[in-house]
């Protein structure tokens, strides 16, 4: 949408926004007001997306748009500069839907969408467009950034759909027990075979119990840690070895499974 400042009134959206020389560039369409009359912040449509749109109800009677089967997220300035990625940037994958391109390509939850096609992701908003403005049936080139490196996949675009109800499953098998807690504050655990499968990890570690510096960066009990500073957590006596290495004087990245969702957080070991 474009945000604009053209009085919307109920009733009269639909009419064109103009530039400086005449052009149409917009349909004026939504307004946010508190009191429901012009006084608020108007929207317009995009007049590319406007014709793309009226071109497919022309030919088709409906709207077709891309997917491939990810959620994201908006990549902040401080996990990009945590992780290595530099100016915040692309599009945080914090899910990705079994069965659909994003994961037959091998994207995983954590990677950040940089590119596609060549194009820039600028922002997180800048993907559903770029994929969403491909037809499904065509290839489209993604360029990711996992684990301080970057990696190039093609995925196949399949058309927009509702949204399906998620699997769960349930772990039969007794948890591990946790290890003693960490100079972050941290006590982790081994996950389960189970869990593993579940998660589709190979590795990573669960939290059971959280204070400090740790529990200050956001981190929770029972949240599934991957990787700490870009490196692949594999088991528990792995990650607290990790830990005692880290340089209390900057920030630590951690990329954290909660639930459905994946996301990186930043501990910084000497805060007070």
């Amino acid at each position: 949408m474009i945000q604009t400042d053209v009085a919307i009134n109920p009733g009269n959206s639909g009419g064109p926004l103009i530039n400086m020389r005449g052009e149409v560039v917009g349909i004026n369409s939504q307004i946010y007001s508190r009191s429901g009359g012009f006084m608020g912040i108007s929207f317009a449509i995009p007049i590319d997306e406007a014709m793309r749109v009226a071109d497919q109800l022309r030919a088709s009677g409906r709207v077709i748009r891309g997917r491939i089967g990810v959620t994201i997220a908006p990549v902040t300035k401080e996990v990009a500069e945590a992780i290595g990625l530099g100016a915040p940037r692309g599009a945080l994958v914090q899910g990705v839907e079994s069965g659909l391109p994003a994961d037959k390509a091998g994207v995983e939850p954590g990677d950040i969408i940089v590119k596609v096609d060549g194009k820039t992701v600028e922002r997180s908003g800048d993907l559903p467009r770029l994929i969403g403005a491909t037809k499904p049936g065509a290839k489209a080139a993604l360029q990711l950034y996992r684990r301080g490196q970057t990696r190039d996949v093609s995925v196949t675009v399949v058309e927009f759909e509702p949204e399906r109800a998620r699997r769960t499953a349930q772990a039969g098998e007794a948890p591990p027990a946790p290890q003693p807690k960490t100079a972050i504050g941290l006590a982790v655990a081994d996950l389960t075979d189970a869990q593993k499968k579940e998660l589709k990890l190979r590795g990573g570690v669960r939290v059971e119990t959280v204070e400090g510096a740790a529990a200050r960066a956001g981190l929770r009990e029972g949240d599934v840690i991957v990787t700490l500073d870009n490196t692949e957590v594999t088991d528990a006596k792995q990650f607290n070895a990790l830990v005692a290495k880290l340089d209390k004087s900057k920030p630590a990245s951690v990329m954290v499974r909660r639930g459905d969702w994946t996301n990186y957080l930043v501990i910084r070991p000497a805060a007070r």
